[in-house]
């Protein structure tokens, strides 16, 4: 299945997603979720992973959207394998 384009708008729930986080320690955090903003928020507010708390600020560095669930999961386990160096780049290929 291909997937969206980076810049694939994702606003509001429904369409899934793998997004990259760096961290305010320079660490980058990947993860999927169907509500992008909401997600952020969350991991801002220190409600999301446990690994974001306390590593603020966060910025988001890139997003890819996917047609469900499946499909950015095994994205988001592809994305986590490669080394640091190579995880932008993840974001400019088609899948």
């Amino acid at each position: 299945m291909a997937s969206a384009p980076a810049d694939a708008p994702v606003d509001g729930a429904g369409t899934w997603c793998v997004y990259l986080l760096e961290c305010g320690d320079g660490t980058w955090y990947a993860g999927i979720t169907n509500d992008l903003d909401a997600r952020l928020q969350a991991h801002r507010e220190g409600r999301g992973a446990r690994y974001t708390r306390g590593r603020g600020p966060l910025r988001l560095l890139a997003m890819r959207g996917y047609p469900d669930r499946a499909a950015a999961s095994r994205a988001e386990w592809q994305l986590k394998r490669l080394p640091k160096p190579r995880k932008l780049g993840f974001f400019a290929v088609d899948a």
